[in-house]
Order: structure tokens, then C-alpha cells, then sequence
């Protein structure tokens, strides 16, 4: 359904349809995308990494960035590819977190599993004694 929103990018007023992105930016974006994907897929480039290919095209790493994270660039085609984990920021290849954030989450959510249990039990062991006045 189609609705009013301000582009990501310019902030102008649009009806998005599909994308956070107005048309004249989508257009632009595509452009720096053939740019960016005709650098790499140069057989000298393809081992090149995200600060690399912005120095040598100019387009924001940001965008890059949200590229390989719509699969539109794959590291499987072209290794040296990588973006921050959205947690700590470590270069990764794949996925939204790297491995010892996923750890972390793990270990956390284990914890406070077992800390619930824990109370559950309490409060099925506890008993309330009442008395008159």
C-alpha cells in the first residue's frame, strides 16, 4: 500500500512504495552501484575491501555498506568484502552479528532463563499463612 514517507537520503516528501529511498535517489544509488560492481568485478579489484572501493570510486561507504547487507554484493564473489557487526562493529562477512556477540546473547539469554526458573520455583515453594485480627 502505498503511503507518504521522506526519502532516507535527501529527506524529500515521496509515495513509498516498495523502498525508504525517493525515485531520483534510486536512480542515483543505481548508478553509483554499476560503478561500484563494474570496479570489483575487474579481475585486479576483486579482492578489494569496502575502504578501498570507496577511495577509488567515491561513493559512500554507507551504501556500500547497505549493499552487501541486501545480498546485492556477495562476499562469496568477491572475499575482501565485509560490514561492521551492528553490535561491536567487528568486519564480518555475514549475518547481522559476529560470532562472540552471538555468544554473548546466548550466554545472556541462558542466564536469564534459568534466573526465571529460578523464581518460578520460589514462588510455587512459597507459602502465605494468614491471621486473624
Amino acid at each position: 500500500m502505498a503511503e507518504l514517507a521522506n526519502c532516507n537520503y535527501c529527506g524529500k516528501l515521496f509515495v513509498r512504495t516498495t523502498t525508504n529511498v525517493c525515485p531520483s535517489c534510486r536512480r542515483e544509488h543505481e548508478q553509483l552501484f554499476d560503478l561500484v560492481y563494474d570496479f570489483i568485478r575487474d579481475r585486479d579489484n576483486r579482492m578489494a575491501s569496502v575502504p578501498e572501493i570507496h577511495e577509488a570510486t567515491e561513493v559512500e561507504e554507507k551504501l556500500i555498506y547497505d549493499w552487501i547487507r541486501e545480498g546485492r554484493l556477495t562476499p562469496a564473489e568477491f572475499p575482501g568484502l565485509k560490514y561492521p557487526c551492528k553490535s561491536c562493529g567487528t568486519m564480518i562477512q555475514s549475518g547481522q552479528l559476529c560470532t562472540s556477540c552471538q555468544k554473548k546473547i546466548q550466554t545472556e539469554l541462558r542466564t536469564f532463563t534459568e534466573q526465571e526458573k529460578k523464581q518460578q520455583e520460589v514462588q510455587k515453594n512459597s507459602r502465605t499463612y494468614y491471621t486473624k485480627k
